[in-house]
């Protein structure tokens, strides 16, 4: 982001050393990013994310992003799938939101800033988990008047689909099949929300229960869990659970306390089964350039308690360890990011998204890349330049780690003319983390990278 450039450049040299060694915490780093909604479809983990427009005071969100993963810690940039544009009913505000699979199409419930009404709840469908996405209804879903943010979407083992939000308030509804209208024979449901159900608070008239905002509605067993930001500003995790999808909730306790360095002051939760592991979803302050109005989505892995109950979750600087490995012999989008260093991603109408922004020293991390036995024999780049003298390395394990290839960026005569450059390679055997570090690249806008791949030994 330009954020990690233009303001603190010092600072993110140092953490370029830093990071490439340990962390992978925040898990974007090419924008600002925040309320993360997980959702797996395809056997991918799709993760739907807010975007936080650089130095905004307050918030600033114009869309939405999603990105996937198959090992939970390379993320590939599918693009923005939904825009505030893409309402006309819609002023702004692209707040937090949740996707769902039914009947092979898509629906992204998010929050904005309806004309004349304010913060309203609306649906986009889409028949692709990346988008696009379009407009539903022309008009609102559910609209209350009292804190219409902060939607939350399941579908129950009968079928019966649950849609709950809000801030101060908690509502649901019965969402029909169809996914984009609901139940008016029970129509809005406001539920109760008392200190047996939500906690205490203490010292606020107005509030009686910790509750505050941001529900993250979901079965697991015959529980289900309704976890959510606790306690006002700033804000811990929290959950209650119920024998019913309706209540009556029991508080069962904080899950991620507040006041942690670098959350900010404001959280969001979501909560992922996959693959036999569980997680949750977060978002703290801490790129640089990071404030409680530039955010980043955060990832940490948890073992249930055998009641079903949660640990206590504390932020890492590390999070998660793969689940499996990277196959380097299958054309990957150079978007595909466990950690990186001063690029940027665009979409291109043509190509999708790309790495862009590239500049001398800027380096790309990809965790768990599998060569196998056999190892490589050549690196294939897919590249656009309007300079000569550009070159991408190839590290293992490091930004300074054995050096297994260098490819050679020409000028291939525009930033949108694509180019597939070649490279031997040597010593790439087994699993490794793997680094495109990038050399001599002259301005921000003279580089771009599409793709990659590996070709493997015949012996």
């Amino acid at each position: 982001m330009k954020s990690m450039k233009s303001t603190l450049p010092a600072l993110v040299a140092t953490l370029a050393i830093i990071q490439a060694a340990a962390a992978d915490n925040p898990i974007i780093q090419t924008r600002h990013t925040a309320d993360p909604a997980p959702m797996i479809a395809n056997g991918k983990v799709y993760l739907y994310t807010g975007h936080d427009e650089d130095n905004a005071n307050p918030f600033v969100m114009k869309d939405w992003q999603c990105y996937s993963t198959k090992d939970m810690v390379n993320w590939t940039d599918e693009g923005s799938p939904l825009s505030v544009k893409d309402f006309s009913w819609v002023q702004s505000d692209a707040w937090a939101g949740q996707a769902i699979e039914r009947n092979r199409k898509f629906y992204y419930y998010v929050p904005m800033t309806a004309k004349g009404l304010g913060m309203s709840v609306g649906v986009a469908v889409s028949d692709s988990p990346t988008g696009p996405f379009h407009d539903a209804l022309g008009h609102p879903l559910v609209h209350t008047g009292v804190g219409d943010i902060d939607p939350t979407v399941y579908i129950d083992n009968d079928g019966q689909a649950y849609l709950y939000w809000g801030n101060p308030q908690l509502f649901y509804v019965k969402l029909n099949k169809d996914m984009v209208s609901y139940d008016q024979s029970v129509g809005i449901v406001k539920v109760p929300l008392t200190e047996e159900g939500f906690g205490k608070r203490e010292g606020n008239k107005d509030r009686a229960t910790l509750y505050e905002e941001g529900p993250w509605f979901y079965r697991r067993g015959s529980l289900y869990y309704m976890v959510f930001a606790a306690t006002g500003v700033p804000e811990a995790l929290a959950y209650s659970t119920s024998a019913s999808p309706t209540g009556p909730w029991i508080y069962r306790g904080i899950i991620m306390p507040k006041s942690l360095p670098k959350l900010s002051f404001t959280n969001h939760p979501g909560v992922l089964d996959y693959k036999g592991h569980s997680y949750l979803f977060y978002h703290n302050e801490d790129l640089p350039g990071g404030s409680g109005f530039d955010r980043s989505v955060c990832l940490e892995e948890f073992k249930y308690n055998p009641d079903g109950s949660f640990p206590t979750i504390l932020p890492t600087k590390e999070g998660p360890a793969p689940i499996g490995h990277l196959n380097p012999y299958e054309s990957t989008k150079a978007a595909t990011i466990a950690w990186e260093t001063g690029v940027q991603t665009e979409t291109s109408a043509t190509e999708g998204v790309y790495v862009t922004d590239i500049n001398d020293g800027d380096y790309i991390k990809v965790r768990s890349v599998d060569f196998g036995s056999r190892g490589a024999k050549s690196f294939e780049g897919s590249v656009a330049s309007l300079a000569v003298g550009s070159s991408m390395e190839v590290h293992l394990d490091g930004i300074a780690g054995p050096l297994i290839a260098t490819l050679a960026v020409p000028d291939t005569g525009g930033l949108d003319r694509w180019k597939v450059q070649t490279a031997s390679v040597s010593g790439a055997k087994g699993v490794h983390d793997v680094f495109f570090v990038f050399k001599g690249s002259q301005g921000e806008k003279s580089f771009n990278f599409l793709s990659w791949k590996f070709r493997k030994s015949s012996r």
